[in-house]
């Protein structure tokens, strides 16, 4: 079925047809569903090459994947893009990668700009200082960011979750059952994601009268070697008295590392550290699996994919206008990894018979 066809099927000119299915926000709502819906049913595919004729349009989407000695592609990655892609081909949109080393990034920018390959691109590990947003703009490529930057923290589209509040939250709650020797096993601070949980978690000690040099703070990229290099430097060489009782981690991958440390060194979850970590919602690695199931913060990052595709594809067709940013609750779910610090235990068994463990 041509698109002459699906038109006089549906009793609507070719145009109407044509912006219905390429986004435009002119069409109304129940036009674009039954348009959309007569076009499944019958198999219809619009000609790439005639739509981009058409509508100026490439229809894809682009981002600038870094490429490299020590680049990891890690999972947080793949999971993103996952969620990112299943909305993509709801929208009949594909999506196009340009690797490029760090140091030649922003001639990646201008080759996409110059050869208009895509008709916006998606940005993401936001950087404290992020030059990416000034480079984007004078280019006119459509653009929204997975996170937000310290500089500039305002004047563009961006999806993020609320990274400070939930370490705050985290922090809170081990400060609340007695724990005032913390640990936080962050991830990379050249990213503004690990400054604002490292933020959450100083104001949420200074509240309880803890200076944040009594925090012990320590950043890496957030996979499993680094969580347990870091948890052997926090309490191989440490007797009880001085350790960390409560560990805050940046990552269930981190947590992996951070586990086996604690099992090598016959440390036990919640009695002698208890430990909150946060959880992108893997479905291959979940909290309650672990012999100990994992409090957490959980904000799903393939979900958060899906919407930065949505809002950019928004953005390309007019749908959104604005520099509309979106900060996402996170929730924090406690399970068996947290307790009260072991001084509140001990004092809560000699003050009742009903506290033992």
């Amino acid at each position: 079925m041509n698109l002459k066809q699906l038109s006089e099927l549906l009793q609507v000119s070719q145009t109407t047809v044509s912006r219905a299915l390429n986004g435009y926000p002119e069409v109304a709502e129940p036009t674009r569903r039954r348009v959309l819906e007569a076009a499944q049913r019958h198999g219809y595919k619009p000609n790439s090459n005639a739509r981009k004729l058409a509508t100026g349009r490439a229809g894809s989407i682009g981002y600038v994947l870094p490429v490299g000695r020590n680049v990891d592609l890690d999972p947080h990655f793949v999971e993103f893009l996952s969620g990112l892609g299943e909305h993509a081909l709801t929208r009949e949109v594909d999506l196009s990668l340009t690797p490029a080393p760090y140091e030649r990034e922003s001639d990646a920018y201008r080759r996409i700009a110059a050869t208009r390959s895509v008709d916006g691109i998606y940005l993401s590990s936001m950087r404290n200082d992020e030059q990416r947003i000034a480079l984007v703009r004078d280019l006119g490529l459509p653009f929204v960011a997975h996170g937000r930057a310290l500089m500039p923290a305002e004047g563009y589209a961006f999806v993020d979750i609320d990274n400070e509040g939930a370490f705050h939250d985290a922090a809170r709650l081990l400060l609340q059952l007695g724990h005032t020797r913390l640990a936080f096993i962050n991830g990379d601070t050249d990213f503004a994601f690990a400054v604002h949980r490292l933020d959450g978690v100083t104001r949420a000690m200074a509240a309880h009268g803890l200076p944040p040099g009594s925090l012990r703070h320590h950043s890496a990229a957030m996979n499993a070697d680094n969580g347990y290099r870091l948890a052997m430097v926090l309490f191989r060489d440490t007797d009880a008295a001085t350790r960390p009782t409560g560990v805050l981690s940046a990552s269930m991958f981190m947590t992996l590392g951070i586990v086996r440390a604690f099992n090598q060194l016959g440390l036990r979850m919640p009695r002698d550290v208890s430990v909150i970590t946060h959880d992108d919602v893997f479905p291959f690695l979940k909290p309650e699996s672990f012999t100990v199931p994992l409090s957490t913060t959980r904000s799903s990052i393939r979900a958060a994919g899906a919407r930065i595709c949505e809002r950019l594809v928004n953005i390309i067709t007019g749908a959104e206008s604005g520099d509309v940013q979106e900060i996402w609750p996170v929730e924090l779910i406690v399970r068996a990894s947290t307790g009260p610090a072991p001084a509140e235990r001990k004092a809560g068994r000699r003050g009742s018979p009903q506290a033992a463990e």
